[in-house]
């Protein structure tokens, strides 16, 4: 098979691979599409940093490269031991590994599971024409939701997740910082909100694309904005403080502009990763009694099914955008690109060769 496959920074190489061999309670997915998001852009211009260089090759013995991609859907065309029901079926995969057994996973929290592991960045995934997954990880695709919007489901389900965290509630005024890749999946899951919902960036483009999702107003922000210049432009566009404000940007200094922003009683959920250390003020916010969330990736069992069900009542991919790279050129069709900050809307990778696409 053929796969894309991670050596070192700006290193990937479009590889001929041994086809995986699935184990126990795996599947062998022939992928369709493959979607690609900052993490891999990252791990591809700055890694490898989650990546690792040396894994072994399901079912074959070679150790190598890791092949990239943890965003794809496809057809289960082989089975291990105890998958069989899945065999035939189209599949979204969530990635995510959890072991079933732990006290987070018997709490439903699979995403925090102790020996928690993603396809894609700690193994190999689905940036191939095949690829092994556990059946835990998979959720059905309905027959009428076509790849393009199927391949949405991963990143949206990370969306939902966060929705929930923050526990939005309805006529709930709601700020979402950040209209990026994962602000716009946030948005999309607060589609249909009876309450006000206002998106925040420094991008115009980015903006326009929260307004196509459902955001009931928008507001552009110099970079070096304070959180009174929040409060200021808030004022213009919400009926009073925000209850829920969502920090999706991940720039060193947000955090503490979303708890200022925050009205007194509300919630803040981070998203956004910064790794550096920040310096946050937290008498006003203790004060002001307002909650402090964080949120992860997904729950395979419960989010992605519901990004399943969602797509398949009101496609995403017209309103972000999708535009489909064979494997051959993603570097640059698509990591590239998406590296610089020069790719709009969302790519997907098509790993068949040419003559076999539809």
């Amino acid at each position: 098979m053929r796969a894309g496959v991670l050596h070192a920074a700006g290193d990937l190489r479009i590889e001929d691979r041994p086809d995986p061999v699935p184990g126990p309670g795996e599947v062998l997915i022939r992928v369709a599409l493959n979607g690609l998001c900052g993490t891999d852009a990252t791990e591809y211009a700055k890694g490898p940093m989650m990546v690792p260089l040396q894994v072994p090759h399901p079912g074959s013995g070679h150790v190598g490269p890791t092949v990239l991609g943890h965003e794809f859907v496809g057809t289960v065309v082989d089975t291990g031991p105890g998958a069989e029901d899945w065999i035939g079926r189209r599949v979204a995969c969530g990635a995510g590994v959890s072991c079933g057994r732990c006290a987070w996973c018997a709490g439903g929290r699979t995403n925090l599971c102790a020996s928690y592991y993603t396809l894609g960045l700690s193994t190999h995934g689905g940036l191939a024409e095949l690829a092994t997954a556990p059946a835990s990880t998979l959720a059905p695709v309905p027959d009428a939701l076509p790849d393009e919007e199927a391949a949405l489901a991963q990143p949206l389900a990370v969306g939902l997740h966060a929705v929930a965290r923050a526990g939005v509630a309805p006529g709930e005024r709601v700020v979402v910082v950040g209209a990026g890749a994962i602000g716009s999946f946030v948005l999309a899951g607060l589609r249909g909100h009876d309450g006000q919902v206002v998106a925040v960036d420094v991008d115009a483009d980015r903006l326009a694309g929260a307004a196509a999702l459902g955001a009931d107003a928008t507001a552009l922000v110099p970079r070096d904005a304070t959180t009174q210049d929040l409060q200021e432009l808030m004022a213009d566009s919400l009926d009073g403080p925000p209850d829920v404000v969502v920090e999706s940007s991940g720039v060193p200094g947000a955090a503490a502009r979303a708890l200022g922003l925050a009205a007194r009683g509300g919630r803040v959920l981070l998203v956004g990763l910064v790794k550096a250390p920040q310096e946050l003020a937290l008498a006003d916010a203790v004060l002001r009694e307002v909650d402090v969330r964080t949120t992860v990736a997904h729950v395979c069992a419960t989010d992605l099914p519901g990004a399943l069900a969602l797509l398949a009542r009101t496609p995403l991919g017209p309103t972000i955008g999708t535009r489909v790279v064979g494997l051959g050129s993603v570097v640059e069709d698509g990591l590239a690109p998406l590296a610089a900050g020069a790719a709009g809307g969302k790519i997907l990778v098509d790993p068949r060769p040419a003559g076999a696409r539809p």
